[in-house]
């Protein structure tokens, strides 16, 4: 996998920032920036990308890493999902046994 990675800089270099760009949304975004303040933050991420592509194509496994925690905040995402409508659903029926609407 790391070979085909090495062969194909563009994909790579964009996966990198996708999966960048998702955790920085998912993770450290609290509320929208102004926008100059939103490019330069971008700006500073495309950077850092191309650092991490460098890393990648240094044979380090920064796609493969970044995938794993990708995949752990849908799990807790899903996690999150399952709790707010198993309370939700829990709610409705204790309300129909003690006869509350």
């Amino acid at each position: 996998m790391q070979d085909w990675f090495s062969n194909h800089p563009v994909i790579t270099y964009v996966l990198i920032l996708a999966c960048i760009l998702y955790i920085f949304n998912a993770v450290f975004r609290v509320q929208r920036l102004p926008i100059l303040k939103e490019v330069l933050v971008h700006i500073i991420m495309m950077i850092g990308a191309f650092v991490l592509f460098v890393l990648q194509i240094d044979k380090l496994p920064i796609i493969q890493c970044m995938s794993v925690a990708i995949i752990m905040m849908l799990m807790l995402r899903g996690r999150q999902l399952y709790d707010k409508l198993r309370n939700k659903n829990g709610k409705t029926e204790a309300n129909t046994e003690t006869g509350q609407p």
